[in-house]
């Protein structure tokens, strides 16, 4: 994918995501890290969640998209109901701009096989 047509798409995913949450402003990486680690983990949003719950929702987020590439495996829920991962193989990419494109175009995908294109459900509230 080329630099134009990843920021293309990447401005889409952002633009669907802040419709469906009704914001006014355009969600950021970590925000819809954040947003696939709610919808991965699958439970009603009841409260606030802590700042130790976001980043583990960030982490599941992160392994969701990368399970996708094959650098993470899907365990299983633990006692209150929390996917867990397994790393398969280590993320070699260096660099944050790299990493950051490379989860672009992983966010790009599931959202356009989940979401955009099946038009299922979107919900992380």
């Amino acid at each position: 994918m080329e630099e134009w047509q990843l920021e293309f798409e990447w401005l889409r995913v952002r633009d669907f995501v802040r419709e469906k949450l009704s914001r006014t402003t355009l969600p950021d990486l970590n925000i819809i890290l954040l947003l696939i680690g709610i919808q991965e983990l699958g439970k009603p949003v009841t409260g606030k969640f802590t700042k130790e719950e976001k980043r583990d929702l960030m982490h599941i987020g992160c392994c969701r998209l990368l399970s996708e590439e094959g650098y993470y495996e899907y365990e299983g829920q633990d006692h209150d109901g929390w996917p867990h991962y397994k790393a398969l193989r280590p993320f070699t990419l260096s660099g944050a701009s790299e990493q950051e494109a490379y989860l672009k175009k992983l966010i790009i995908h599931y959202f356009n096989k989940y979401y955009i294109h099946d038009q299922t459900e979107f919900s992380a509230s």
